[in-house]
């Protein structure tokens, strides 16, 4: 040993930390939205190393970041909490990721599919073969996810848990969707058409959405006033079931580009 590694306890630790790195093959994003016990982030990263996982996202934690009882849960999964990334919303967390799955165990009134886990690990499997970036939003210990931000998710997983006691804690939800991502990944090779169409980027799609609405209400398209919420939900639902890939995005906004500016010709 050199002396240098002598006189630095982290040397070690900064080795191992290299070494797990180079073994980490290509995985879904976490995302933890409001999180409020740092045990439960700390919980979550270490389930997620034990299954090859590593990209953890933390939206707005409650008692901030970094957080000394989320370092000591992880017990050791430091790569995971040393490189997790703080957003201050969902939107900013998801906006350069392609396909997005929520967990919740609550009925939404949003159409979107419905996966089991094993079901979602395997078509994240598919489009992170194919060169996409996927990931899956877990809500805070209270009150779980939003309404907001389950719309922009492309799916939902539902882990089929006791009826009469469906109540999963943050890092349990997570360590199950961890569990059978490795199980996906251990069945499938990479090995797939890199040449496929890549899905619009969140941040895109919510781009062209935004931009759709905008145009739609200076049309007055939105009637009767009451109504337009649902309305816009119905629209959104409808256009992420489509799968829109970037080119197609950007042919949208086009085309609503020239639909306005011919109706004021």
């Amino acid at each position: 040993m050199s002396d240098n590694a002598k006189s630095s306890p982290q040397g070690p630790k900064r080795v191992a930390r290299r070494e797990i790195r180079t073994q980490l093959r290509p995985a879904p994003l976490f995302v933890l939205v409001e999180p409020q016990m740092g045990e439960n982030i700390g919980a979550t990263a270490r389930g997620m190393l034990n299954f090859g996982l590593s990209g953890l996202r933390i939206v707005n934690p409650r008692d901030g970041w970094p957080n000394e009882k989320a370092a000591a849960m992880a017990a050791g999964a430091t790569v995971v909490i040393d490189d997790a990334r703080i957003f201050a919303s969902s939107g900013e967390a998801l906006g350069d990721c392609h396909y997005v799955l929520a967990t919740t165990a609550r009925p939404r009134e949003a159409l979107l599919p419905v996966l089991s886990p094993t079901e979602a690990a395997a078509e994240m499997k598919a489009r992170i073969g194919r060169g996409e970036k996927c990931a899956v939003m877990f809500g805070g210990e209270r009150a779980g996810l939003s309404n907001e931000d389950v719309m922009r998710a492309d799916g939902i997983i539902s882990i089929p848990v006791n009826p009469a006691f469906a109540s999963l804690n943050l890092a349990q939800a997570a360590l199950v969707v961890a569990y059978e991502w490795a199980k996906a990944d251990e069945r499938q090779g990479l090995g797939a058409d890199m040449d496929a169409a890549r899905p619009a980027r969140k941040a895109d799609f919510e781009g062209f959405f935004d931009h759709l609405i905008c145009e739609l209400d200076a049309a007055g398209y939105f009637f009767p006033a009451e109504k337009r919420a649902n309305m816009v939900r119905n629209l959104k639902v409808a256009f992420q079931r489509a799968g829109l890939t970037e080119s197609e995005t950007r042919s949208l906004r086009g085309v609503i580009k020239a639909l306005v500016k011919g109706a004021k010709q």
